[in-house]
């Protein structure tokens, strides 16, 4: 029982952690990178499918991204999947490849950015921390049944708070990486 709700606390936890690393590869850092278009949906034959899905990705440079469609008629799509996305991004074809040139970012923009960044740190510290007060609600309980004894309750208790604090401390470190990232010209 007690390892248990610990395991289960501690894979809720790393899963806020990958959610985290995955909403800051989608904030664009000025520099190319193949993960901002993982988001982009294309009309393939009337189903809106991935990019990653319909084309090969590629860096070309630090500052462009190469896409090659696999199919031929699809290039203009994912042409215009990019273009209307939500990213800025102005992209042209050539030949059988899609340029993707990522503009450098100004001042203003980094500073949003890094407003955006922080702001999912928070959540994912709330979530951390709302997977430690679920936890210690188990915990609760379970002394409550007398399933689990005082002792051993308020060690559980102590190991999620310093799971917590792990998880806490990591999401600072990505945040703070992230920040360096934008703010390198």
């Amino acid at each position: 029982m007690i390892a248990e709700i610990k395991k289960t606390t501690e894979q809720k936890m790393l899963k806020s952690i990958e959610a985290l690393k995955h909403d800051l590869a989608k904030v664009r850092t000025g520099r190319a990178h193949p993960g901002i278009l993982d988001h982009v949906q294309v009309d393939y034959y009337g189903t809106m499918t991935p990019i990653n899905q319909v084309a090969n990705i590629t860096l070309i440079d630090a500052r462009t991204i190469g896409v090659q469609p696999w199919e031929k008629p699809m290039i203009a799509k994912v042409e215009k999947a990019i273009r209307d996305s939500d990213l800025g991004l102005n992209p042209s074809s050539q030949g059988d490849m899609i340029r993707v040139p990522t503009p450098a970012l100004t001042e203003e923009r980094r500073r949003d950015l890094i407003k955006v960044v922080r702001h999912e740190g928070e959540n994912a510290k709330i979530a951390v921390r709302n997977q430690r007060r679920d936890a210690i609600a188990h915990l609760k309980e379970a002394l409550k049944k007398k399933e689990i004894p005082e002792d051993d309750e308020h060690k559980l208790q102590d190991e999620i708070q310093k799971l917590t604090d792990k998880f806490v401390i990591e999401i600072d470190h990505m945040i703070a990486d992230k920040e360096k990232d934008l703010m390198v010209i």
